[in-house]
């Protein structure tokens, strides 16, 4: 079906005939830019060999033009009913794949991904940090991701000292990350409370990710306290071992989680014992 996706009419018409209102519970906002949809689609990097993983598909607005560009594309929708749209406008896009299930609760790893894959989405709000942390902590994480996010989201995963957040080592450990472009709320149909950023992360190979995101996490654990304090409750050392640790790696026990860099927090993993 020939459906302009970025058309409010068109995009209103197909719920109402199916007797759908969009959820706020659920994230629903229908992309109603073909800029954006563009920036997107460049920002991929998509080649006719690629195999695609779509995150809430909706309609798909996304799908479509992923299809046309692509070796296959997977779009994974959790709602029944959009899901029953969604196979109907692509009914005659033979290289895509439709599940209908919560991301959350998809196996990675259990999947027919037999080769490399890229992860192109424009996230539902409530689910975007722990979609991100699914994909980068799998066995087998995607070559690439390129994620339309809640702004603040992006802020958070982009932090920097003396303002770094626990969001933000995480991710800046195991990819590289990028923000492309900040994204308007009048882009979308309904309007969400807050403004948009286009994301690229490309995951990096860590050996030591479970050691890593544990000592992160232990740091983070009451962003107020000192560091050591926190490491010492968080991995059950006594204070002193944690402080010489700390001073090995020239951090001071006094800091703050927030304070470190990334390069402190790979340091104290390297020469974690």
């Amino acid at each position: 079906m020939d459906f302009d996706l970025t058309s409010k009419r068109v995009v209103k018409n197909l719920l109402r005939a199916k007797a759908i209102r969009p959820s706020k519970r659920m994230g629903q906002h229908f992309l109603m830019r073909r800029t954006v949809l563009r920036k997107i689609i460049e920002s991929s990097e998509l080649k006719r060999e690629d195999i695609v993983l779509e995150i809430g598909a909706g309609m798909g607005t996304l799908t479509r033009e992923l299809a046309q560009r692509v070796k296959k594309v997977v779009a994974v929708e959790k709602d029944p009913k959009l899901t029953e749209i969604l196979r109907e406008i692509l009914k005659d896009s033979q290289n895509v794949e439709i599940i209908q299930q919560d991301i959350l609760k998809f196996r990675v790893s259990g999947f027919r991904f037999q080769e490399s894959y890229k992860v192109v989405s424009n996230l539902p709000y409530s689910i975007a940090t722990e979609v991100i942390r699914k994909f980068l902590e799998s066995k087998k994480p995607p070559k690439l991701m390129v994620l339309m996010v809640q702004k603040e989201v992006g802020k958070r995963i982009c932090s920097k000292p003396p303002k770094m957040e626990k969001l933000g080592v995480l991710v800046q450990a195991s990819s590289n990350v990028k923000i492309l472009d900040i994204v308007k709320k009048t882009s979308f149909w309904p309007s969400p409370k807050v403004d948009s950023v286009i994301l690229r992360i490309t995951p990096l190979i860590n050996a030591d990710k479970k050691l890593f995101s544990k000592i992160v996490k232990a740091g983070f654990s009451h962003p107020r306290k000192q560091l050591a304090k926190n490491l010492s409750e968080g991995l059950n050392f006594s204070r002193e071992k944690v402080e010489v640790w700390l001073f090995q790696n020239n951090i001071q026990p006094s800091q703050r989680a927030q304070t470190l860099s990334l390069n402190d927090w790979l340091s104290l993993t390297k020469t974690f014992k």
